[in-house]
């Protein structure tokens, strides 16, 4: 039985001993064992620095987690907040007629006042039509001067003839005047007056057509001044769509500007949070790129039905899957002042006050930049 036992044992360490023996040196396996104890380092060493990777990458989250729910500073009730972009109304500056940009004024980045002109339109057929309309104009108008002293003559005729008849009747009755002397002067009279009644007639049409040549020629001067590109508020260029020489048609994109006068922040809030929220609440926007600016906002929209969160936009739980799109903007006359800082486009947080009561936290009192 004992050397059953043994033989067993050492048929166990029969491998054990053929691996301790291959590592043991010998002239003809040096090379072999060297290679052996060289080749796992590397992989060893990759390995580790992966796991010290991934520990790392754990600590991180779980600290970021950690700080988001126990080290941030609380909001008061009644002080809601989410995520979202500084936006700003954009204005389309449109062609009005089909044509060809003669020049251009503006870049973008450029900041443009309203009313300046911006773009201007090749207008030469147009003024072709102007110089033709103007023309005619002046046609008219001799035209009209032309009537008015045909007037002034008939209204001379008539006038003598009416004389000549009342003489004619007057000598009539004292018997120093035939019957037939007195019908032809009233003959005359009645021929007079006719002729006054159509002289009228032809001032009125060649007025009328003065007026007609008159209302082409403003039309035309219409549409020369409507191939003038203005900016209709103050803004900022965002795009320029077309370049000199490029023909565009009747409403033909040149530029897109951005109202500075009009901006504002879209959050979205869950269904408990909306519904507390009320048309003119007060706001702050904290913008990623000054966190230690906030600024004075109000609540100019609530949306009438929830929608899905979209994708761009995070909220305070993933949970909530429907949301309710709420827009703060900024009062027009602190942006005209600071027209030059503004921007569109830059992520922040937007925070809304349910309750006017609550007081605003240090952070959120309202710094100007």
């Amino acid at each position: 039985m004992k050397e059953d036992a043994r033989t067993a044992q050492v048929c166990r360490s029969e491998p054990v001993l053929k691996e301790v023996a291959s590592l043991v040196p010998s002239p003809a396996g040096d090379s072999q064992i060297a290679a052996r104890l060289e080749t796992p380092a590397p992989r060893r060493r990759r390995r580790a620095w992966a796991l010290l990777l991934l520990l790392l990458a754990v600590a991180a989250t779980g600290g970021g987690i950690y700080w988001w729910q126990h080290l941030q500073p609380r909001l008061p009730p009644g002080i809601f907040y989410g995520n979202g972009r500084i936006e700003a109304d954009e204005i389309d500056i449109d062609t009005k007629f089909a044509g060809r940009i003669a020049e251009l004024y503006a870049n973008e980045g450029s900041m443009v006042k309203a009313g300046q002109v911006i773009a201007r339109m090749d207008t030469s057929d147009i003024q072709q039509s102007l110089e033709k309309s103007q023309a005619q104009l002046q046609q008219a108008q001799r035209a009209v001067n032309e009537a008015d002293a045909n007037l002034n003559q008939q209204q001379t005729q008539v006038t003598l003839a009416g004389q000549e008849m009342d003489r004619t009747a007057q000598l009539l009755k004292d018997g120093w005047a035939t019957k037939e002397l007195y019908d032809q002067r009233k003959q005359a009279f009645d021929g007079a007056s006719a002729g006054l009644v159509s002289a009228r007639e032809r001032v009125a049409e060649a007025e009328h057509a003065l007026q007609a040549a008159q209302h082409d020629a403003a039309y035309y001067k219409v549409m020369i001044g409507d191939n003038s590109l203005v900016a209709p508020r103050d803004g900022r260029i965002q795009y320029r769509i077309a370049n000199v020489g490029e023909v565009l048609p009747a409403g033909g994109k040149v530029f897109t500007m951005l109202d500075v006068a009009s901006v504002y922040m879209d959050i979205y809030l869950p269904t408990e949070q909306a519904g507390k929220v009320k048309f003119g609440a007060d706001a702050r926007i904290v913008l990623d790129a000054l966190p230690n600016v906030a600024i004075p906002a109000k609540v100019s929209f609530i949306a009438t039905q929830a929608q899905f969160t979209p994708k761009t936009v995070e909220t305070q739980s993933e949970r909530d899957t429907l949301m309710f799109r709420i827009r703060v903007r900024i009062d027009p006359d602190r942006l005209r002042a600071r027209r030059e800082a503004v921007r569109s486009g830059l992520p922040g947080a937007a925070y809304v006050r349910t309750d006017a009561g609550v007081a605003w936290p240090q952070a959120l009192q309202g710094k100007t930049p």
